[in-house]
């Protein structure tokens, strides 16, 4: 893992503790429950789509006042930065939320304006757009990056741009998608510098 280059992550649920309530989203918005929000909305007219666009942006503007850090994670950013690698963000949150997390989290130094994508800047995951927007922004191919996540829409992301990935959740629910499985951030970082001290 120490030899990795590029390190993208998403946010909710991954550097922050997850706070999304999905099936309350949906009811708010009048979505299906089995449907995906944003595969959803991109399917409606546009002035529907528009419309409830704008309340989606509004409950995750209202959520990013709460955000909290995941275990380990502003340690870890600043571990890899401190490191020489590249980080980035890729978010299917709006990018106004992913900066003003960031600096809720106290790492947003860590990042330039450039390597965070929001749902705005990229395709949605499980897209790999967003990665070979950030690896071809750092000149780093897909063989030296890794997709870091809680859910399989980063998982597939990271196999559709042909990098590593690494869940970070309690449970692993894609073990044939995820080369690496951790808890949290924490146990992330445990592990890379542990893999540091025997080099």
């Amino acid at each position: 893992m120490n030899d990795i280059k590029a390190w993208i992550f998403d946010l909710d649920g991954t550097l922050t503790l997850a706070q999304h309530d999905f099936p309350a989203i949906r009811r708010e918005l009048g979505i299906p429950a089995q449907d995906d929000i944003l595969t959803y909305l991109k399917g409606l007219p546009e002035a529907q789509a528009q419309v409830l666009n704008k309340q989606l942006d509004a409950i995750e503007l209202r959520l990013a006042r709460d955000v909290a850090p995941a275990p380990g994670a502003a340690s870890l950013i600043r571990h890899l930065r401190s490191s020489g690698k590249h980080v980035g963000i890729l978010t299917r949150n709006l990018h106004a939320v992913a900066v003003s997390s960031l600096e809720v989290l106290g790492i947003a130094d860590c990042f330039t304006p450039q390597s965070i994508l929001g749902r705005d800047e990229a395709s949605p995951k499980p897209d790999p757009a967003g990665i070979h927007h950030l690896l071809d922004l750092w000149s780093v191919s897909p063989d030296h990056a890794i997709m870091v996540g809680d859910f399989r829409f980063d998982l597939e992301a990271g196999r559709a741009a042909g990098c590593r990935t690494c869940l970070l959740h309690a449970d692993n629910s894609w073990p044939d998608l995820a080369d690496w499985h951790f808890d949290n951030c924490e146990n992330l970082l445990g592990r890379l510098q542990d893999s540091s001290r025997s080099n």
